[in-house]
């Protein structure tokens, strides 16, 4: 599967190195307040608190809850989420066990029925992919920090 494209918007390629951040080992979308409300605090204590940081973060925070959702009600379970720096971004990547199935944009759907969130974090991104890994896949993106 890997070297397998998921379609124009999203590649099949390995994240850049990343450092230091914040993991969780998820179970169930019931514990995704309390991984976004930690994510948003560690976010806010290295963000400059301005308007634009502020925007920034919540962009991260977004694209983390999208995609641990995702990997939560589609992916066959063992879900690792992080969050990571680069030189000049977060890292987001989630792992989940569905290594079989490539993450997969909603297309041709109406966007009342959701399933719109890869298109979005596609388009907040810097740059975004997904690959195999330790017989998981992971998604990832890359979400401005500046």
């Amino acid at each position: 599967m890997t070297g397998e494209s998921a379609g124009p918007a999203w590649p099949s390629s390995p994240p850049p190195p990343a450092v230091d951040g914040w993991h969780w080992a998820l179970e169930h979308v019931s514990e995704l307040p309390r991984a976004r409300a930690q994510l948003r605090r560690g976010l806010a204590e290295q963000s400059n608190g301005t308007d634009e940081a502020a925007d920034l973060d919540e962009a991260v925070v977004l694209a983390f809850d999208e995609m641990a959702s995702n990997a939560l009600r589609h992916g066959g379970g063992r879900v690792r989420a992080r969050v990571q720096r680069t030189p000049d971004a977060w890292l987001v990547e989630v792992r989940d066990s569905a290594a079989q199935r490539p993450p997969q944009p909603a297309v041709g759907r109406d966007p009342s029925q959701g399933g719109l969130g890869l298109h979005l974090i596609a388009e907040m991104a810097d740059d975004h992919g997904w690959h195999l890994t330790e017989g998981q896949k992971s998604v990832w993106a890359l979400l401005p920090r500046r």
